[in-house]
């Protein structure tokens, strides 16, 4: 956890592999939670590629789905920061804030690209045992893993920090209202052990304290001793 700087602020949270939490009024948790979530599945996608045979068609579907579950988070992570986190800071910040803003929607068009070659790659190696097609995943996997890494970080120490400075908790959480969609239970069943996956576990429990109601805390009871059987079985060779 941070050191707060301000007696009303709340302590950010620290979580494996985060570059920074930039102290201020926003309790960053969730952003925090889904970082650490992109960072533990490109590690692991990158192991897995180098090391699954191709042959292993039943262990590439399983990667496949993990890959459209990673992408699927991903790409609704980026369309909330896109349509409503950046707008809503153009207008308040310095031109040099205005540019780190326009780094990151280009940075997210540079990663979108990446994100389908590799699903491509994944729907190639589950209909065919293709040894071109796996090391060629494998470079794909890498260029992912390392544009978001860098992504992440740039994010972290630069763009959160504008968020920080120029938002109240009130106004962060109407955009989240405004832009996050609503989740059914079947998707709320897929994404909640999945984001929590590989949290520590003091982490993990003042995330569900804070995010009120118990409704995380009890969808992530009920699943995640399947969700942690189909990981092993998904990441058997990483």
């Amino acid at each position: 956890m941070s050191t707060t700087t301000h007696p009303t602020w709340p302590r950010q949270l620290r979580l494996p592999g985060q570059v920074a939490a930039p102290d201020g009024p926003i309790d960053m948790r969730m952003m925090y939670v889904m970082h650490h979530a992109f960072r533990r599945d490109l590690d692991l996608f990158s192991a897995a590629v180098r090391n699954t045979p191709a042959a292993e068609r039943a262990t590439w579907a399983l990667l496949g789905e993990r890959w459209e579950l990673f992408a699927e988070a991903l790409h609704e992570h980026h369309t909330i920061e896109d349509a409503g986190v950046w707008p809503a800071l153009e207008s308040r910040g310095t031109p040099e804030e205005v540019a780190t803003l326009h780094a990151m929607e280009a940075e997210h068009g540079e990663i979108d690209p990446l994100l389908e070659g590799c699903a491509t790659g994944f729907r190639r190696l589950t209909q065919h045992a293709d040894e071109d097609a796996r090391a060629a995943l494998v470079v794909r996997v890498c260029a992912a893993r390392e544009s978001l890494r860098r992504h992440l970080a740039h994010e972290e120490t630069e763009a959160i920090a504008i968020i920080q400075r120029l938002l109240t908790q009130e106004e962060w959480t109407s955009i989240e209202e405004e832009h996050a969609p609503d989740l059914t239970l079947a998707q709320a069943a897929r994404l909640v052990p999945w984001a929590a996956y590989g949290v520590p576990r003091e982490a993990l429990e003042r995330v569900f304290r804070e995010a009120g109601g118990g409704g995380f805390r009890v969808i992530w009871r009920l699943t995640r001793r399947r969700f942690a059987r189909r990981h092993a079985r998904t990441f058997r060779f990483a």
